[in-house]
């Protein structure tokens, strides 16, 4: 396999990043780390917009990074922005300024996008993370605007959610407060712990968490680099970790920066990040902590490698996305059963026409979020069951999707149900361009006739075959029960189907064996 040099690039909150990977044997290794300090979040988070004079040193820093990259003969590169840039009110601007002067296309991570790359980097360590998440393990990602806590039961994504505990928006929040230094911490607990309280409260419950796996650039980055070259790099015991934060708070500022290779001006965000980490392990009953000295760079040249099949990945992270799914199911008291019948038949109907439909591996896990979300909104109305599950699932943060695809999913769910008709002339989704029109019809006709033989909801079918003849879609189902029900209503399930596919389906039911 040929050696390919790659650029991974990540415009953070207070600080920009170039890592150069270079892909050789099915591994990957970093080759170069450049890291700019310059504080984009401050002014973003405070009033939508970044000045003047940080634009201009952001162009400049980016600049240089374009020179390192050509010095390097990078064949590739991706440059991200997140939560600074994603929450100016002129972004469109921003980034057109960015690309005209330094021929860099910027894309702007999504959280959730963003977090699903940060948890990539994590996977990134190989045999660690497997290990690690094999037991009962919550991941805090430590950004300047949020955090992600994400919870994994047996080596699952269980349980993620984004909380506005950043490290910049805390310490401008402690700002305005104007408190006495003597009460920099208290205020600081106080406005951590009240948050994470109602986490516990409503994800905790009878969990046990007994690792935690933290991503930040200050803790985990320390933790890391102390103990790089022991027999565990990385892992400390959370006994450890409280006696470094008592001891962040009693050595002279100096001399911790000095000791720990700190800049000066971030001392103040290392404690805000030290006292969010203490808080999390008290809440959770933390036994031991792992610091992968990963960031958002690493999990960019991660999926780089396994789109591009360049590298061997040991994890699932479809499944991941799934998992995710699957819990927000259960708290809005899905019917299991029946969504493993919709998505048995779904997937079957969408890999018989996969001739015809020209949609994707990643439209393919949107109709299985989709059967698996179907009736979530049922939790809040029965009689308005579309409405409400098109804003539970916009409301809610599902990782790993992009904000496209999940109002993609959101509105395949929606139109779903029978009694809702789908807009064909498309007055009602002029928000989105004619590739996403196209892949929601897709989508919703292939699930309005898996919906439709189930429309019992007594999970008739034992198995299902599909195939393509003519000018018919022949559904054989193998059931020994009675299909009148289904068959007698499946006409308008029928007749959108032929409209988006131009093929007519048909049940024909056998016997089962």
């Amino acid at each position: 396999m040929a050696t390919k040099i790659f650029a991974a690039v990540d415009v953070g909150s207070y600080e920009l990043n170039l890592k150069i990977f270079e892909f050789s044997q099915g591994n990957m290794k970093i080759i170069e780390d450049v890291g700019y300090r310059l504080d984009l979040g401050t002014d973003s988070y405070s009033t939508g917009k970044i000045p003047a004079d940080k634009v201009t040193e952001l162009i400049r820093i980016l600049k240089e990074f374009t020179y390192i990259m050509r010095s390097y003969k990078v064949s590739d590169y991706k440059v991200y922005g997140t939560s600074a840039i994603r929450e100016t009110v002129n972004k469109s601007i921003l980034i057109d300024q960015i690309e005209q002067r330094t021929n860099l296309k910027i894309e702007i991570l999504s959280n959730s996008e963003q977090r699903f790359l940060d948890y990539k980097a994590i996977a990134s360590r190989g045999e660690n993370f497997i290990k690690t998440i094999e037991k009962p393990t919550a991941i805090v990602d430590i950004g300047g605007g949020s955090i992600q806590l994400s919870l994994f039961d047996n080596d699952k994504l269980d349980v993620t959610q984004n909380i506005e505990l950043g490290i910049i928006r805390l310490a401008e929040r402690l700002k305005s407060l104007d408190v006495k230094p003597s009460r920099y911490e208290d205020m600081l607990n106080e406005m951590i712990a009240g948050q994470l309280s109602v986490f516990s409260r409503l994800y905790m419950k009878n969990r046990k968490i007994e690792n935690l796996i933290i991503v930040d650039d200050y803790i985990s980055t320390i933790t890391w680099n102390r103990t790089k070259d022991s027999e565990k790099p990385g892992f400390i015991s959370s006994d450890r970790f409280l006696a470094f934060c008592q001891k962040l708070r009693d050595m002279n500022p100096i001399e911790f920066c000095r000791k720990y290779s700190v800049a000066i001006e971030n001392r103040e965000l290392v404690l805000v990040a030290a006292c969010l980490v203490r808080n999390i392990v008290d809440i959770m009953g933390i036994k031991q902590i792992w610091s992968p000295g990963v960031s958002l760079t690493e999990g960019i040249a991660y999926e780089y490698g396994e789109k591009k099949k360049l590298i061997t990945i040991g994890h699932n992270f479809e499944e991941d996305i799934v998992a995710c799914a699957r819990s927000l199911s259960r708290r809005y008291l899905g019917d299991e059963k029946r969504s493993a019948n919709l998505e048995k038949i779904s997937l079957a109907i969408f890999d018989g026409i996969k001739t015809i439909h020209g949609l994707n591996k990643r439209d393919r896990l949107i109709l299985r979020l989709a059967t698996i979300l179907h009736d979530c909104g049922k939790y809040i109305s029965l009689h308005n069951l579309s409405d409400c599950s098109h804003d539970i699932i916009m409301s809610t943060e599902i990782i790993g999707l992009s904000e496209e695809e999940k109002a993609i999913l959101a509105n395949v769910v929606k139109h779903n149900h029978a009694y809702l008709d789908f807009d064909v002339d498309k007055s009602s989704f002029t928000m989105y361009d004619e590739a996403a029109y196209l892949r929601i019809a897709k989508l919703v006709a292939i699930l309005r006739v898996a919906n439709g033989m189930d429309k019992s909801q007594k999970q008739k079918v034992n198995d299902i075959k599909v195939n393509l003849k003519n000018d018919k879609l022949q559904i054989t189902v193998f059931t020994n029960k009675d299909m009148t029900l289904e068959k007698g209503l499946f006409r308008k399930r029928a007749d959108f189907f032929e409209e988006i596919y131009n093929i007519r389906p048909v049940i024909i039911q056998k016997p089962s064996l």
